[in-house]
């Protein structure tokens, strides 16, 4: 049998524990004790105990996102060019370095982990879900709709951060593990894509056909088919947005990029021109999508000082945006770049015209219009990523973007990602990873023997 936490981690005694108990004829409550946060699978039957899965599936999903400094939106930037570090620990200094290795432990894991959580919990949610609600009614297929986007898109997180390998495991319903194979990235977006058709059949309100359109143009996107991504997230408003809700009840339900680059003595910083290379998003006077202010902060290493403040999260029940249809805008945009292999004038116009469109609606107030078409392809792809980059500033996209620089648009790695002297720690400079390493504790599974490769 199977069993659950709070978190949806599913649990089930083992070992020798395990026997004992079972010839004692016990149960696996030691002592009479109840483990208020342990359930059965028996005691979250119906649509309770359904939507009991769900909202612990949703709640995994927020921390793995952006609910801790070490979720997927601030280590992604970490490796990027987004955010550094002023920590003292191997485990993020080296990630922001680009040498991490797979027994640094620490922060790697707890990515790594709660990732892993958020995707096998929304597994199991549209499992019961579907097993449990009334299956033609509207409300029971958006909230399918809502998973099975999300799901896709903790999976396309996998293939945008991690090194080729992530094996998927999983539990059965007699308790037994079962170990997943290693996927390569392309494998991994075929399952992304996969769970994003299974949130289009079953969407039946705009706000959730909108999270499923963008999901998929999303996948398709990083599988270099931009003109299916562009069909893909036609008709999703400009105004839609889907966001992950945080709180100030617990450090954990906090906002991750707040509590890793807002306060003082924070392990990450928001970075600009990182290396010699990466884009310099802190400009004065400031772009209204990249908002900042200077400071006095000081970094977790004591020593790091004067720190520029990001101001787009500035509380800790602050939301995160994970999509919306400014993302939709930019995909299309990518399209018409690509319209024609090496691309023509006509395209580079046609992507111009649909940024600047993008910037006099996609604000409040309207952005000055971007000064002249660009004349080369390369110019024209530096100012769709640039676009990208401020556009989606610390929500989890631009790893994903710097590798498909690399490997869609034949970008060297070292013109890229930053290299050079690191800022916070003289004396060391950059390595070359593109992407996250799998933590050595993936190695339980006796399929997986590390990462198949490291390529972009």
């Amino acid at each position: 049998m199977r069993f659950y936490d709070y978190a949806r981690r599913v649990v089930r005694p083992t070992g020798t524990l395990a026997v004992a108990l079972a010839a004692a004829g016990c149960t696996t409550d030691l002592l009479n004790v109840s483990t208020p946060n342990v359930l059965a699978d028996n005691a979250v039957t119906g649509v309770l105990g359904a939507t009991t899965i769900r909202n612990g599936a949703l709640r995994s999903f927020a921390t793995a996102f952006s609910g801790s400094q070490d979720g997927f939106l601030v280590v992604s930037g970490n490796l990027a060019d987004e955010i550094q570090t002023t920590d003292t620990f191997a485990d993020r200094y080296n990630t922001d370095a680009r040498v991490a290795t797979e027994n640094l432990g620490g922060a790697l894991n707890t990515t790594y982990s709660n990732l892993q959580l958020a995707r096998s919990g929304l597994a199991s949610a549209i499992e019961k879900w579907r097993a449990s609600a009334k299956p033609d009614a509207a409300a029971v297929k958006d909230t399918l709709s809502e998973m099975y986007a999300l799901r896709a898109i903790s999976e396309t997180f996998f293939a945008e951060g991690y090194c080729s390998g992530v094996p998927f495991s999983s539990v059965a319903d007699n308790g037994d593990f079962i170990y997943g194979d290693p996927q390569t990235t392309a494998q991994i977006l075929t399952r992304a894509s996969a769970s994003a058709d299974s949130a289009l059949s079953n969407a039946t309100g705009t706000a959730y056909r909108s999270l499923a359109q963008i999901a998929k143009g999303r996948v398709l996107l990083n599988q270099g088919q931009f003109a299916q991504a562009a069909t893909a997230v036609a008709g999703v408003a400009t105004s839609y947005r889907h966001q992950i809700f945080h709180s100030i009840a617990t450090t954990g339900q906090n906002n991750g990029v707040w509590q890793g680059t807002f306060v003082s003595g924070s392990r990450y910083n928001v970075g600009t021109r990182e290396g010699t290379n990466g884009i310099d998003y802190l400009v004065t006077p400031v772009d209204p999508r990249v908002p900042w202010v200077a400071s006095t902060r000081t970094g977790f290493d004591g020593t790091s000082r004067n720190l520029p403040t990001q101001q787009k999260y500035t509380a800790q029940s602050a939301p995160a945006t994970l999509a919306d249809g400014i993302e939709a805008r930019l995909i299309e945009a990518e399209a018409l770049l690509n319209r024609t292999q090496g691309g023509s004038q006509a395209d580079r116009d046609a992507m111009f015209a649909a940024l600047n469109t993008l910037r006099a609606t996609g604000l409040a107030a309207a952005i000055a219009p971007l000064p002249a078409s660009p004349t080369t392809q390369a110019e024209a792809v530096d100012m769709l990523f640039k676009e990208r980059a401020y556009w989606l500033w610390l929500t989890g996209h631009r790893l994903g973007d710097m590798r498909r620089l690399i490997r869609q648009y034949g970008r060297a790695a070292n013109t890229v990602f930053p290299v050079g002297a690191i800022l916070y720690r003289p004396g060391n400079t950059y390595g070359s990873d593109v992407n996250m390493v799998i933590p050595i504790r993936e190695k339980n599974n006796p399929k997986f023997q590390g990462c198949i490769d490291r390529n972009p």
